[in-house]
Parts: structure tokens; C-alpha cells; sequence
């Protein structure tokens, strides 16, 4: 080779080198990080790159997560180029738990068709020994007759016995193992039904960079079948006026991809269309009396109006435990737990319950009573809202160490914190109508007249005293042609008790087998030709 020759090699081998020192291609990418918030996660991707430009795959992303969510960065010292995304295909399982459940699915399949065999060959001895039992005497047929010595008989017949019991035995006992294998084949395809996502998409983001040195890259995205919801444990020590409160999370993905050794956070705020709503003009318009009437009956005959978000959201909301200690941070919007060490949840739907934070609480225990609605007294404990964000959830609620039952709690239906802790049985609740009459009223009784009275008994079982809370929804008028004209007896402490109008409210202490009687007494008038909704 002449020296020209090996200097355009040289030469040829040097430009190689640089292009493929500066345009690497990397494929490792791991789950670094994952927010959850209820009903859907913020999944964070990284992946090491060296010093040089270059482009970094991240493949094996679930489909179905939502491009509008994508946001990629980096180290610094590393600058991020083009991101493409690619939409493929693939054959096999995107979760290892969906991949196993099809791995035994087939190799029971295969056992199954290897049991076929052994039916076909049974089937062919049987039909074989049906063939000499239709021949009897060992006869052939016309054209070719077969001598059969009469002394072999007795061997022929128990030879066939023998034979044929085999053979009929064997498709018996392979019916029975068919059956067993349909069955667990049923099982397995109902586990996987339940943790498939719907789809064997796979998404591949190719991400160009330039970097002065080694670091990662990053991206995060939005997925929604993945979140937490929270369940509460709530346990009242009556002799301390103490509730423990304990905050829970049950948490699960659906993905399709297993999370391994992830940084696991949860968070209450939830990502939300962000939109400016802007007032609109109220008017007040007086309809003709027949387009009245028409509205007003169009207006009866149409569905209630959608809850809101939130209300659905509540009605909506009706294995392995980890024990940690759970960080707990508060910002302006948000409550948020760092789950501590990595964590490992697949993606088949389990269910993995988290405690988060636990707090005692001072309360005020009270009996409270409703006669008109429930003869039985509650327990109920009373205190100021916890700081932070509370999630509307299921709350398990406890009693002195017993277990009592579970309700749903809302912390922001109120502005203190409300817990029921089952029925006071020392207490009883007595109710007697003590009025009860209909005539009428007003000049020349031209008004309809309803009276009535009821007389509320209570008496109190108890060693000890206890705060009495009894609540009385009187009636309300809505239209200016109903008055109603109430006493009570004692007055009530509080009227429009939580702003709940017409709800008043004795408040004071029972003591050790006292007994308090409530009277609350009412005349409702109205027209006599008007049908009054809700009498008494």
C-alpha cells in the first residue's frame, strides 16, 4: 500500500471516530421519580449521558399517557435538542405480573394439547378393540374369513376386557384433567382481563442533546390510570377526650409498566384545567302567566341538575402494608408525604395501603340527639381542623379499642372537625305528641289552622356527666300566605344552628341519671283552598 493510500485511511478512520464520539445514541432510561395525586400520577424518566451530543431513547413508555404533559430537562451543563415520540407496537406483555399470567396461560394451553394426544391414541386402541368386538368368533369378513383357534377365545375376549377398560379409563381420566386445566386457564384470563390496560401501544421518545459533560436527562409525564386515595383511622379514648388520628393511602397503578426502586411521593392537589371564569349579568325578567306556567312545568319534569365535581367525586369515592415514617411536607396549595426508600409496585391494580401521619387531638365529646329523625343518641367528638389538606375519604372509626363501623368524612363540608362515634346506649330518648289538631282560623276562619307539640324526653344512664346536644328542625314557610308560630320550651341556646335555617339547638350538661324534657310547639296557618306540602 503506498503511503497516500494510508494517509486517506488514516484519515477516513479519524473522521469515523469524531462522528461517533459526537452523535452517540443511548438507550437507558429508568423511572426515577413518581408523583401521585388522586386519580392520576406524574411519572419522572432518567437517563445518564456522557459528555458529547448524541441522542437518548427512553423506550417502553406506555401509549396512553398524554403528549400535552410532556416536559424534558436536564443536567446542568447539558443542552436538550429535538424530542421526537414514536408510537409502536409490540407483541409481548408491557407489566411482568400481565407477562407471567400469559406465560402460565400458554404452558397450560400446551398441556392441554398434550393431553389431546394422549386422547387421540386412546380413541385409536379403542376403535381398533370396537372393530374385533363387531368380528365376533374371530371372523373376518366374506371376502377374506379369518380361523381362529376356539381354545384362544377366552384369552381374545379377557384381552379385549383389559384392553378396553384401559383405553376407556385413559379418555376418562384425561376428561377429568382437561376440566382442571379450563378451569385455572379461566382463572388466569380473568386476573389478566382485570390488570390489562386496554393496550399494547408502546411509546419511544428520542431525545437530542449536546453536553460539556456527563449528567442526566429527564421527562416527566401525566398518565391517569395510576393515584391514591385516602382512608382514615379515627380511634376516640373516651376517658381522655383524645382522638387518635391516623392518615392513610391506598395506592395503585395500572400503567402497564412495573415500577421498580422509585422515588414515591403523594400529593392532594390534583392537575386541573387551568380557566378564568368571569361573571355573567344577573337578570330578573317577568315572564307572561302562560310562559310562566310553562317553565315552571317544563322545569318540574326535567332531571335534577348534575352534581359538581367534587360531590360526584365524594359519592365516587366509597394485600401488603408498609410501616414507615412518611416526611410530611404542607405547601400554599398542597399537602404532600415522601414515602421513604424505593419503592416497588407493579402494575397489575393491587391495592398497597401507606400510613402517612398520625396526631392526637383534644375534643369535645357530645351526646347528640335529633328526636324527630332518630330515637337513639351519638357520640360525636368535636375539635378544630387538622392544618393541611384533607382529602375526602373513608374513615375507620374506633371506641375505646373497639371497633365501631366506618363513615364517610368530609373535612370540607365543615369548618371543624365532626367524627360520629356510634350509638350512646345509657341514653334514652323518649317522644310524645302532646298536641295534635286541625281546624281554623284568622277573620271568619278563612285560614286553615295545623297544631302540634311534641314533648322530647331524655334521661341519662350514665356514672358521670355528659355534654346533651339536641338538635329540632321546625318548619320553614316559603311562600308569604303560611306563618308559622313556634314555642319552645326551655329556649334554645342556638337558632339557625349552623346556618341551617329553622334548626335549633339545646345545648347543656346532663348529669348522672338526670332526666330533661324538651317541648317544641307549633301553628302553622294557611289558606283553606291551599294544599300545604309537608304538614305535619
Amino acid at each position: 500500500m503506498s503511503v497516500r493510500r494510508i494517509g486517506r485511511a488514516v484519515v477516513v478512520l479519524a473522521v469515523a471516530a469524531c462522528f461517533s464520539g459526537s452523535a452517540s445514541s443511548q438507550q437507558s432510561s429508568r423511572i426515577a421519580r413518581v408523583t401521585l395525586y388522586p386519580g392520576s400520577a406524574a411519572i419522572e424518566r432518567a437517563g445518564a449521558v456522557s459528555a458529547g451530543s448524541g441522542t437518548l431513547e427512553m423506550s417502553g413508555l406506555p401509549a396512553s399517557f398524554d403528549l400535552r404533559t410532556l416536559r424534558v430537562e436536564a443536567s446542568p451543563g447539558i443542552r436538550v435538542g429535538e424530542v421526537s415520540v414514536q408510537d409502536v407496537g409490540r407483541a409481548e406483555a408491557l407489566s411482568g405480573r400481565e407477562a407471567e399470567l400469559e406465560a402460565k396461560i400458554q404452558a397450560l394451553n400446551d398441556d392441554k394439547a398434550a393431553l389431546e394426544v394422549d386422547v387421540k391414541t386412546a380413541e385409536l386402541v379403542r376403535d381398533y378393540l370396537a372393530s374385533l368386538r363387531a368380528r365376533p368368533g374371530g371372523e373376518g369378513d366374506k371376502a377374506h374369513p379369518v380361523a381362529v383357534d376356539p381354545k384362544a377365545i377366552p384369552a381374545v375376549i379377557e384381552a379385549l376386557r383389559r384392553g378396553g377398560g384401559d383405553a376407556y379409563g385413559q379418555i376418562q381420566r384425561i376428561a377429568i384433567k382437561k376440566r382442571a386445566i379450563d378451569k385455572q386457564v379461566a382463572a388466569l384470563q380473568r386476573d389478566l382481563a382485570r390488570l390489562r390496560t386496554g393496550t399494547r401501544d408502546a411509546r419511544t421518545l428520542v431525545i437530542g442533546y449536546a453536553a460539556s459533560r456527563a449528567g442526566e436527562v429527564r421527562a416527566s409525564y401525566q398518565v391517569t390510570n395510576a393515584g391514591w386515595k385516602p382512608v382514615y383511622r379515627a380511634a376516640l379514648d373516651s376517658s381522655s377526650s383524645r382522638v387518635e388520628l391516623e392518615r392513610q393511602a391506598t395506592i395503585m397503578q395500572r400503567t402497564g409498566e412495573d415500577w421498580r426502586g422509585v422515588a414515591l411521593r403523594l400529593s392532594t392537589g390534583q392537575p386541573r384545567a387551568a380557566q378564568i371564569v368571569d361573571p355573567s349579568t344577573w337578570q330578573l325578567v317577568i315572564r307572561p302567566p302562560v310562559a310562566q306556567a310553562g317553565l315552571l312545568y317544563n322545569e318540574a319534569r326535567s332531571p335534577a341538575p348534575a352534581a359538581a365535581p367534587e360531590q360526584r367525586a365524594a359519592k365516587a369515592v366509597r394485600s401488603d402494608e408498609a410501616e414507615r415514617i412518611v416526611a410530611q411536607f404542607e405547601t400554599q396549595y398542597a399537602t404532600e408525604f415522601e414515602v421513604p426508600g424505593q419503592v416497588d409496585l407493579p402494575a397489575d391494580g393491587r391495592q398497597v395501603n401507606v400510613s402517612l401521619a398520625t396526631q392526637t387531638i383534644p375534643v369535645k365529646q357530645r351526646i347528640r340527639v335529633v328526636p324527630r329523625g332518630d330515637a337513639a343518641a351519638m357520640v360525636t367528638a368535636e375539635a378544630e381542623l387538622p392544618e393541611g389538606v384533607w382529602i375526602p375519604g373513608d374513615a375507620q372509626l374506633y371506641r375505646d379499642g373497639a371497633y365501631i363501623g366506618s363513615t364517610f368524612w368530609n373535612a370540607q363540608a365543615k369548618e371543624k372537625l365532626v367524627l360520629p362515634f356510634g350509638r350512646d346506649d345509657r341514653i334514652q330518648v323518649a317522644t310524645n305528641r302532646t298536641k295534635n289538631r286541625t281546624g281554623s282560623g284568622g277573620l271568619i276562619g278563612q285560614k286553615n289552622e295545623r297544631q302540634i307539640a311534641d314533648l322530647y324526653i331524655v334521661t341519662s344512664r350514665h356514672k358521670v356527666p355528659v355534654e346533651l346536644l339536641v338538635l329540632e328542625a321546625s318548619p320553614v314557610a316559603v311562600s308569604d300566605q303560611i306563618s308559622v308560630d313556634a314555642a319552645f320550651e326551655p329556649k334554645p341556646k342556638l337558632t339557625d344552628w349552623e346556618d341551617k335555617r329553622g334548626v335549633v339547638a339545646w345545648e347543656q350538661p346532663l348529669l348522672p341519671g338526670e332526666t330533661l324534657k324538651f317541648v317544641a310547639d307549633y301553628t302553622i296557618r294557611y289558606p283553606k283552598e291551599a294544599v300545604v306540602i309537608g304538614l305535619p
